[in-house]
């Protein structure tokens, strides 16, 4: 039993310095469908065998990845991970994913953190990194926020083709500092518009390459609007595979870049834990969140690394902290530097040319189908396409048919009049056979057939 130390009189004393009568007084936020106010209906006592096959069935009520054809993307991606990965990742040296508090005490992860950051600059086309924040999206907030200090403006205008989620979670991370956002309408292809959005009170501009709609876009142009208008561009990645073929952020003028890096080393797991990538200019680094690893050489001139700059409350006064929500996703970044350092420079490029050649394939395989619309004009390995019926229909029927179709988008963004629309994502998992699947049944379920 967990030892509690607080008394009876010290919880009432507690209250009453907070003004409320009772513990439930400070729910009160929560709507009343929610509340439950008595135990979970579960089985009060079952041995562990029995407790193993509960759970079994019900995780046997999930679709896996793995077990049917995957078309699902929209942010998180399906790859083939090494079983190399998981082998060293599971060294009892490495296996935690929290960030290292002795830092010098650990000279390994300080040199695999090291490297990561080293092989995240190489990929953006940055001149530094970080040792990696929680996931995209917080890192894209963390851009924002970054933005706003470096410019002493308040303003970040959103593309319309970032990913709806980022945005939100952008949007509730920096709202809470005042900081203002626009986010421009759902586009597939109108990047034109974010500068027409550029004024003078703009802090940052933020967009998506692939954008969420699978659109392969060169920013330069936005770039450069910001820099005539004092601005920052932050350039957001979803898919990192897509850096091995397409040119960098850092080449189309991104002050700053915030990625997820789930694609390289990591699995779907459900939604998380992923890792954040985050790089930007030289310049800016005094104003980077999170910490990053230095070399260095001790007394005796032996190589060594130390963390260089720590800007985190932990580190330094809180109110001096350049993020307060940050952290090192330090399994999900040893997974991805280990994948990194298997694949090489030419590995990766191989690995983003597969993924972009089976998505050609599929891209032409669907255009076939009548009542199917091709929507993304250039793409990676994720594209849009629109139906002639709903597309969350559509999916629940191709999940009856054991196939798991896409992302309608209308589940990421409700309400914005794309209830039609259907992201499509193929990478080096995707079999030519998954591909003929999908047609077929796809053709079966819209109709076009008889």
């Amino acid at each position: 039993m967990r030892y509690l130390p607080l008394t009876p009189d010290d919880r009432t004393a507690m209250l009453a310095a907070i003004g409320v009568q009772s513990i439930d007084d400070l729910f009160v936020d929560v709507p009343q469908p929610a509340q439950r106010d008595g135990f979970v209906d579960l089985p009060r006592v079952m041995g562990e065998l029995e407790v193993e096959r509960a759970l079994k069935h019900l995780a046997g009520k999930n679709t896996a990845a793995g077990d049917v054809p995957f078309f699902c993307g929209a942010g998180a991606y399906r790859h083939h991970v090494p079983a190399t990965v998981d082998h060293i990742i599971q060294r009892s040296e490495f296996l935690t994913s929290y960030t290292p508090y002795q830092p010098e005490i650990a000279q390994g992860t300080l040199q695999y953190l090291y490297e990561f950051q080293t092989q995240v600059a190489n990929l953006t086309g940055m001149e530094v990194a970080n040792a990696s924040l929680y996931d995209g999206s917080t890192a894209t907030a963390e851009g924002v926020l970054m933005a706003t200090r470096v410019t002493r403006r308040n303003k970040a205008v959103f593309s319309g083709g970032v990913h709806p989620h980022y945005v939100r979670a952008s949007e509730t991370v920096v709202h809470a500092v005042g900081v203002e956002t626009v986010s421009l309408p759902a586009a597939i292809d109108a990047e034109d518009a974010v500068i027409a959005a550029i004024d003078k009170d703009t802090a940052c501009v933020v967009v998506q390459t692939p954008n969420v709609f699978g659109t392969a876009t060169d920013v330069t142009k936005i770039a450069e609007a910001a820099k005539a208008a004092g601005a920052l561009l932050i350039v957001v990645v979803t898919e990192a595979v897509s850096m091995g073929l397409l040119k960098s952020p850092g080449e189309m003028g991104a002050d700053i870049v915030a990625a997820e890096g789930q694609s390289i080393g990591n699995a779907l797991n459900y939604g998380g834990p992923y890792v954040g990538l985050f790089a930007c200019r030289q310049g800016l680094i005094r104003q980077m969140p999170g910490r990053l690893c230095g070399e260095t050489v001790d007394a005796d001139g032996e190589r060594g690394f130390v963390l260089t700059l720590s800007t985190r409350e932990q580190h330094i006064r809180r109110d001096k902290a350049t993020s307060n929500i940050c952290t090192n996703s330090g399994l999900c970044c040893l997974a991805f530097s280990i994948h990194m350092s298997l694949l090489g420079e030419t590995g990766l490029r191989k690995l983003a040319l597969l993924n972009h050649e089976k998505a050609l394939a599929t891209r032409d395989a669907l255009a076939a189908v009548p009542g199917v619309e091709i929507l993304t004009p250039r793409f990676f390995n994720e594209f849009a396409i629109r139906l002639p019926k709903p597309a969350a229909e559509v999916v629940e029927a191709l999940g009856n048919h054991r196939i798991l179709a896409g992302v309608p988008y209308s589940r990421l963004a409700p309400g914005v009049g794309m209830d039609d629309v259907l992201l499509i994502a193929v990478t080096e998992t995707t079999l030519d056979a998954d591909i003929q699947i999908l047609v077929k049944s796809l053709t079966k379920v819209l109709g076009a057939d008889q």
